[in-house]
């Protein structure tokens, strides 16, 4: 992300640059529009699709199970409309977060371009690390996912979910739809451009792809374990944007990002090749939302291996970058050294009347000298 540099000068309306600056401001009025549809009757049927869930069922209390309605979702085309909404509410606080935190931030360290847009990256990614890794484990403690590994293929197709399940699978969609514009409203660089759009990518490929093919209790999972080391992270970029000395975070970020790469594939063929595998009905029907067959199977699981392998190749050639970046820089510093060290015998030398040459008798020593008196 480019650094947006503010003018007195008022640029024209719907100009490139008065959508740039002003975009967050135009954002909260097409969200505005869809919560005052809520207020008149003409228009509340309409705005509800974009503000609340839909495709929810009643269960009816039962005395074996519990003895309260239980409200369920399941997903459908109108989901493309909340997700439209709360992508805009994403934007908004993604200016929010930029404007109030880091630009401040920003402009006391006084960073350079590139340290610039770094940091407003990690601190937007870290801040929605954080919010979904908290948000997601708090629903794997309350739905027992964690206590009973079972859960993630007992019951399948997982076609009903609990509310909070499917706002969290909406919002992160809504999320990462949101990255798109923020390419344009951040004045990305062409060259970042293509990486972005992979990375965007590559969550909404899966994300929709765990609540499309009802695999939302594995995918809860593996979200929440990902976020936690991407979180790790860039919480450790910042840190040592603060001071470069720091160094700690990303030691502890490489060991836990190997071992999250190696869980993450071991929970998918536990699931995929042990749990789905030996479940009895394994027959494709688009009615009841089940995808078990032996050809989705071997898909999902190789795109989560590939997956893997990409992020994997991405962290060993991060690492080999550091590496040689360490090396190349130690001789420098140790010649450095090397060169003070010597100006400042011969510094010494020319006050003790050696005429700055260095003997191999250790003649510059105050312990030669001595004896070379005596």
């Amino acid at each position: 992300m480019a650094i947006r540099k503010k003018s007195n000068k008022n640029p024209p309306v719907l100009s490139h640059e008065f959508v740039v600056q002003n975009h967050a401001d135009i954002v909260s009025c097409m969200a505005m529009i869809f919560l005052l549809g809520l207020m008149f009757e003409i228009t509340a049927k309409a705005a509800v699709i974009f503000v609340t869930l839909q495709y929810n069922v009643t269960i009816p209390a039962t005395e074996e199970q519990s003895a309260e309605t239980i409200s369920l979702y399941h997903y459908g085309i109108k989901d493309l409309a909340t997700i439209f909404f709360y992508m805009l509410v994403a934007i908004i606080i993604h200016a929010i977060i930029q404007e109030y935190i880091l630009d401040k931030i920003n402009r006391k360290m006084h960073f350079s371009k590139t340290k610039h847009s770094k940091f407003n990256e990690s601190g937007q990614l870290s801040a929605f690390y954080l919010f979904s890794c908290v948000w997601g484990t708090s629903i794997l403690v309350s739905e027992n996912y964690i206590s009973d590994p079972t859960s993630l293929w007992r019951d399948y197709p997982h076609t009903l979910i609990p509310f909070q399940m499917k706002f969290f699978y909406i919002l992160q969609l809504a999320y990462w739809f949101h990255a798109f514009p923020e390419l344009y409203f951040q004045k990305t660089k062409k060259e970042d451009i293509f990486r972005q759009i992979v990375y965007i990518g590559l969550y909404l490929f899966h994300i929709a792809g765990a609540y499309l093919l009802n695999l939302t209790h594995l995918g809860l999972v593996l979200l929440v374990l990902h976020y936690f080391v991407e979180f790790l992270f860039h919480i450790s970029r910042l840190f040592y944007f603060s001071d470069e000395r720091y160094q700690k975070g990303f030691s502890l970020w490489a060991v836990l990002f190997v071992l999250g790469r190696l869980l993450t594939l071991i929970l998918s063929v536990l699931t995929f090749g042990f749990g789905l595998a030996r479940a009895e009905d394994q027959q494709l029907n688009f009615s009841t939302g089940n995808f078990n067959i032996l050809a989705v199977r071997i898909s999902v699981l190789a795109s989560i291996c590939m997956a893997q392998a990409f992020m994997m190749w991405k962290f060993i050639n991060f690492q080999l970058r550091r590496w040689r970046e360490h090396s190349s820089s130690q001789p420098q510093s140790v010649k450095k050294k090397f060169v003070t060290a010597k100006g400042k015998t011969s510094r010494k030398e020319r006050e003790n009347g050696i005429n700055g040459t260095v003997t191999s008798n250790g003649a510059d020593s105050p312990r030669s000298r001595k004896d070379k008196s005596l």
